[in-house]
């Protein structure tokens, strides 16, 4: 099983595009894009095992590679980012936000202690201490990608928030540039080399 993880693991990190425009300083952004829709009917998902989504996680600073993750805990982030998807589409449509995806979210942020507890033991005495531990390293990082979304969402880079616009890719993108409205360059010639038949053989893209 593992061995077969492993090739699914590398088999989507190969095919998987660029981060986006805008995932360098959200990780939401980043998060939400684990999972994309590419032509014929080809599509990649980062968090489809646990080994890659501790993978992903390692390489955002949100835990260490020593961390194991079993299929429930990649079940979990597969669940958050569907949620964050959902919110972000609202936002670049304006529309209402379901419910249920600003309670997934809110739930993951409220999940962990923000503050450092009181604990006590005979060696120590009193003391503080930041729950951390390694059971709960899922929680804090789905904690950090709930915060770093609502922050995304609520901020002034919201306003800038967008869906690529080359069919069928389904990622989102900070719109940096004003006329940028794809996610990657791949996508962007796949646009352009559209309009250039289109223009070819006299019909509209």
């Amino acid at each position: 099983m593992r061995r077969m993880d492993d090739t699914l693991a590398t088999d989507a990190a190969r095919t998987a595009l660029p981060p986006a425009p805008g995932a360098d300083q959200y990780r939401s952004l980043d998060f939400a894009n684990t999972a994309a829709t590419l032509p014929a009917g080809q599509s990649y998902d980062l968090l489809a095992t646990p080994g890659s989504a501790m993978r992903w996680l390692a390489a955002h600073d949100l835990t260490t590679a020593d961390v194991q993750l079993y299929e429930v805990c990649a079940q979990r982030m597969r669940t958050l980012r569907a949620h964050i998807r959902t919110l972000f589409a609202a936002r670049v449509g304006s529309a209402t936000p379901p419910e249920d995806s600003l309670r997934a979210v809110n739930d993951a942020l409220t999940a962990v202690p923000t503050a450092p507890l009181l604990a006590w033991d005979a060696a120590q005495g009193l003391r503080r201490v930041q729950a951390h531990p390694i059971d709960r390293a899922v929680n804090h990082a789905l904690a950090t990608l709930a915060a770093d979304a609502a922050d995304l969402l609520t901020g002034p880079d919201a306003d800038i928030l967008a869906a690529c616009g080359s069919a069928p890719c389904d990622r989102f993108l900070m719109r940096t540039h004003g006329r940028r409205h794809w996610c990657s360059t791949r996508c962007g010639d796949r646009v352009r080399a559209a309009r250039a038949y289109a223009r070819r053989s006299g019909t509209s893209d």
